[in-house]
């Protein structure tokens, strides 16, 4: 994972100020979706506190699985408008699965989890490699264009090693997780509601990697960094 060496250490706060660049703006963000790019979203301080990478699902070569193995380090999901999982009939997984641990959560920064299922695309093999989960996340992509004719269970099955999240029915103006704020942005560039979220990870202190350190990052390679808030601002 690229973690504190991702770039030059920065002592920016991590907040919505900062230096004006394009790493920064809202239609660097929009464009990088568009052109295929991952960018960074980071939610709030008082929320998870984390920043995530995002791709469209679209985008996501086996290259880019590296990339989000080795220099974001989470868990790389992919996040389904809430519209597109009811078509396929992917519940919350709190909901499918009848055990005692689903109850109960006190989670701290939200009400739920956005959690679905797991799933690897049938031509898949084992579905961890690169080569695989770049098929599986690339084909839910193209599924979320076109769900009226998509057959899920016979392109997709479960369990895998990709995890599904369900986004909310109103987006932002219901929750304002990385599942909502990725999909809003996809919404805002017109691309179909399915994108890749992972983590960012601190490789020094494996906890989640600061603000700083996330803009410098997104600095150094020159991808579109944003706040959560200003993407409420914009969209929510």
């Amino acid at each position: 994972m690229t973690g504190r060496h991702a770039g030059p250490q920065s002592n920016a706060d991590g907040s919505a100020a900062g230096s004006a660049n394009a790493a920064g703006s809202f239609e660097h963000a929009l464009e990088s979706l568009r052109a295929g790019e991952p960018i960074l979203v980071h939610d709030a301080a008082d929320r998870e506190g984390e920043t995530d990478l995002i791709y469209h699902a679209d985008a996501v070569t086996p290259e880019a699985v590296a990339r989000l193995r080795n220099d974001a380090g989470g868990l790389v999901c992919v996040a389904l408008g809430h519209d597109i999982a009811e078509a396929f009939e992917l519940p919350f997984y709190s909901e499918a699965v009848d055990h005692p641990a689903t109850a109960d959560h006190e989670l701290g920064y939200d009400d739920r989890s956005s959690f679905s299922l797991t799933v690897n695309h049938r031509d898949t093999y084992t579905g961890i490699t690169d080569d695989d989960r770049s098929t599986t996340i690339r084909a839910l992509g193209e599924a979320a264009a076109e769900p009226a004719t998509t057959d899920f269970a016979s392109a997709f099955r479960v369990p895998g090693h990709v995890h599904l999240l369900k986004g909310a029915p109103d987006l932002l103006a219901q929750r304002e997780g990385h599942t909502e704020l990725g999909l809003a942005l996809a919404d805002a560039a017109e691309l179909s509601s399915a994108v890749v979220v992972c983590e960012m990870l601190d490789d020094e202190t494996g906890a989640a990697l600061s603000p700083a350190d996330a803009r410098a990052y997104a600095e150094r390679h020159d991808f579109a960094y944003l706040e959560g808030s200003e993407v409420l601002e914009r969209l929510g």
